[in-house]
């Protein structure tokens, strides 16, 4: 993913920047390089009556175990193949080639994240608090795409103003939401009569303050730039839900918007919030509606590394009638910004006509 082209200069769609601290680079000749890194995320949890009699569960988990590996042919032409542990075996994350035209227009092509909200293109060594905690408001990488929210298509992306107006445009196979539709080869084979038009997905981004150049984003600096910006996304899919009970057109869009601000003797705060709207057509009720979240966090250092205490609040209420909330509290400890943290969590899930759900975690992360 996004640590793999730390070690990539000159290399515009690495301008992801500071993502990616880890990794190691090694050259093969005049502006070839092979890069290589690893990342993984490991946690214990105590989930409220989980356990086979009611009690508490005590569960050790790998959440993450991540290789990344990267290749550069020439100053505009490279490459990321990118693998996920999903518990069970090691599965593709990441393959695409990547064409750097310039800062402006840059084009992928391959397996990757199509353009969404901030949270899905953070992701969970990259956001605020960390781990897996998009699915309640944020259902893009919970729903959509192949695995881990990853899809096949071609997205085009670029900087504009000074690296201040990001954007990025996709077509994508689409389908396969993870929300009981069905793919377009299974839906075939079921004999649905359905059109097979690619997904559409783009993404809109103004920054006021510090640019945020490249792609794949990050949903806290950790102090390391000053933020204010508002991003839009949007997907659309024509029978982009396919099931045996109907078929639907398939719409989403949302609204972020996030401010870190640095105060000095290393301390920043941050606030993020963003607002989601999604349509299966009235075909899956469960997983259209409305939803929204908010969260903050105050980042100050210690002895060694930094600690940054976090709130977040979640919501989504779908038009089936059943509205998903989900509070979080925690801290991070960290220690080498994305590369070494470990973390605490207490959350709380409430689901409509189903008693609350607490856990505590805590988990470790590290990259290279």
């Amino acid at each position: 993913m996004k640590a793999i082209w730390a070690g990539l200069p000159g290399l515009a769609l690495a301008a992801a920047a500071m993502q990616a601290q880890a990794g190691a680079t090694i050259p093969v000749g005049e502006d070839k390089s092979v890069s290589v890194g690893f990342g993984m995320r490991y946690s214990y949890s105590r989930l409220d009556n989980a356990a086979p009699d009611g009690s508490h569960s005590n569960d050790f988990n790998l959440d993450s175990a991540r290789l990344y590996l990267g290749a550069k042919l020439s100053k505009d032409i490279g490459g990321m193949l990118n693998t996920e542990w999903d518990g069970d075996r090691i599965k593709v994350l990441d393959a695409a080639g990547q064409f750097a035209i310039s800062p402006e227009l840059n084009i992928w092509a391959g397996r990757m994240l199509s353009p969404s909200d901030r949270a899905n293109m953070a992701g969970p060594y990259y956001s605020l608090g960390g781990g897996y905690w998009a699915g309640v408001a944020s259902r893009y990488g919970y729903n959509g795409g192949i695995f881990r929210g990853r899809d096949d298509g071609v997205t085009v992306w670029g900087n504009l103003l000074g690296g201040k107006l990001g954007y990025s445009v996709g077509a994508f196979e689409g389908h396969t939401f993870g929300i009981g539709s069905m793919t377009d080869d299974e839906a075939k084979a079921a004999g649905i009569k359905a059109s097979d038009k690619p997904m559409y997905a783009g993404r809109l981004q103004y920054d006021f303050w510090d640019a945020e150049p490249g792609y794949y984003g990050t949903g806290t600096y950790l102090g390391a730039k000053d933020i204010l910006a508002i991003g839009v996304a949007g997907r659309q899919q024509k029978d982009g839900v396919l099931t045996l009970a109907g078929i639907g057109d398939y719409r989403s869009w949302n609204a972020d918007f996030l401010l870190e601000k640095r105060l000095g003797t290393g301390s920043a705060v941050s606030l993020e919030a963003a607002y989601y709207d999604y349509d299966t057509g009235d075909v899956i009720l469960s997983e259209q509606g409305n939803a929204w979240s908010a969260g903050a966090g105050y980042l100050f250092p210690i002895a060694r590394g930094s600690l940054q205490p976090y709130v977040r609040f979640q919501k989504f209420s779908a038009d089936s009638g059943f509205d998903t909330r989900q509070e979080d509290a925690g801290v991070n400890w960290i220690i080498d910004g994305y590369n070494a943290q470990l973390g605490a969590l207490y959350s709380r899930t409430k689901i409509t006509g189903a008693d609350h759900q607490s856990k505590f975690v805590v988990a470790l992360q590290l990259q290279y």
